[in-house]
């Protein structure tokens, strides 16, 4: 796939996102964006923004796999992870994968499971793999994660440590829609859901040919040492408790 490819694919997807999702063209890009860049998404912003519906429309737009993940302070690792089971018929015991294995995951309200919970998307959002009892298995590829945390409400909420924001390529605040974009909103889905009429215009191959096109790009010396100066600068100054690390770059 050559960058122009990539260029028309990107403009497909979000003139498609666009049909259930009116307004907010910034915060499409920017999905679309962390996405080709095997990076994560975390939305926060009030409930009633279109976190959901835009999450939604970007997996139909993509004819992936989609899975939604209500987390809630009992939700354990293993609902999200998969389990082992004894099967009666076979005899054995049997892997029955969780909603993680999927193309695109919405964890929604990530805040409000416990730390516990919140690391079982440590390893897969870093290296697109989950150990379950000593045993790896890979995620299919893509593999996108949009979580969403509500900032306003703090009681029965857990903050996300250093170790899970870190594997967010980037934070979106969405916003709530201006007076003719609230129109829209209400004419377009005064009679049926768009969403349910939404086709796919790419497919999940196609999404990760982008991703491997984003990979090949050529990065010049003077680009590298002038991002090696901004690191060590976040290392040195006295108003940085924590510098950017090496893993963090490499990543993206």
């Amino acid at each position: 796939m050559e960058l122009e490819e990539v260029q028309g694919m990107t403009s497909k997807l979000r003139e498609n996102v666009q049909q259930v999702v009116v307004g907010q063209e910034k915060t499409i890009d920017l999905l679309l964006t962390a996405m080709i860049a095997s990076g994560h998404v975390l939305l926060e912003d009030v409930p009633g923004t279109g976190k959901t519906m835009l999450a939604k429309s970007l997996a139909k737009s993509l004819d992936a796999d989609f899975k939604r993940i209500q987390f809630t302070p009992d939700l354990l690792p293993s609902d999200i992870t998969g389990i082992h089971f004894y099967s009666q018929q076979k005899s054995e015991f049997e892997f029955r994968p969780g909603p993680i294995f999927t193309n695109i995951l919405l964890a929604d309200e990530i805040n409000r499971a416990t730390p516990r919970t919140q690391s079982s998307l440590l390893e897969s959002m870093e290296e697109r793999q989950v150990t379950i009892e000593g045993e790896t298995h890979s995620l299919q590829q893509p593999f996108f994660v949009i979580a969403t945390q509500n900032p306003v409400e703090s009681q029965g909420t857990f903050p996300l440590p250093e170790a899970q924001l870190d594997r967010f390529l980037l934070k979106v605040h969405m916003g709530y829609p201006t007076k003719e974009e609230g129109i829209s909103i209400l004419k377009r889905f005064k009679s049926q859901n768009p969403l349910e009429q939404l086709q796919a215009v790419a497919s999940s191959d196609e999404m990760v040919a982008m991703q491997n096109v984003y990979s090949e790009v050529e990065v010049s010396d003077d680009c590298l040492s002038y991002m090696m100066d901004v690191i060590e600068a976040t290392r040195e100054h006295q108003s940085t408790a924590l510098g950017v690390s090496l893993e963090e770059v490499k990543r993206y």
